[in-house]
């Protein structure tokens, strides 16, 4: 026992090792005692046996092992369940549950089949596109971005959004004549 608390001491990661496989259980106990939590205890045993390592050097040598590594898991289980029951910081309330809408098959499907046809476009044209849809650029921002004329933008945007529009004419319901109703509404209103 007395090398495996010099090579501890001395900071070795096998005696570090061997010092958890000896005490990890009873650390262990000794969190779950205080966090209640399997996966918590865990990180709480983690940490320990960190902090222990860092402080090896400083253990006194003629003390017992166990109590100092126990009172480590202490302080640490406590300081886990501090963190655990603050809000989050910045100034924020505390966390609330939020329900999440799951989406369908057929949206998802349509997702898809928008991000594939973008990714069909040629290059030049689709990077038009997502800068204006998902980067929200104007056109021109996007020809100041691009180092391209503004009249450029504009025709490869109006040519990205006719592919797109024939790529995903399919999605939309059909209207009496059996096309696409690209107007979204009632001809006749």
């Amino acid at each position: 026992m007395d090398q495996l608390l010099d090579r501890f001491r001395a900071g070795d990661p096998e005696a570090v090792r061997d010092v958890y496989q000896r005490y990890g259980g009873a650390v262990t106990t000794v969190a779950r005692s205080i966090v209640g939590d399997p996966e918590l205890a865990a990180e709480v045993v983690q940490q320990t046996f960190t902090k222990a390592w860092r402080a090896a050097s400083s253990f006194d040598r003629n003390r017992d092992l166990a109590p100092w590594l126990y009172s480590i898991a202490r302080r640490t289980a406590i300081d886990a369940l501090r963190a655990e029951s603050r809000p989050t910081r910045g100034g924020h309330g505390p966390e609330v549950d939020q329900p999440v809408t799951t989406l369908s098959f057929e949206r998802t499907w349509e997702i898809f089949e928008v991000r594939q046809a973008v990714d069909d476009l040629p290059i030049e044209e689709r990077v038009v596109v997502q800068l204006s849809h998902f980067g929200g650029l104007t056109h021109p921002e996007i020809a100041e971005r691009l180092n391209i004329a503004l009249g450029t933008v504009k025709s490869r945007s109006h040519r990205a959004h006719r592919r797109l529009a024939a790529a995903l004419a399919h999605l939309l319901p059909a209207n009496q004549d059996g096309l696409p109703d690209v107007l979204g509404g009632d001809p006749s209103s």
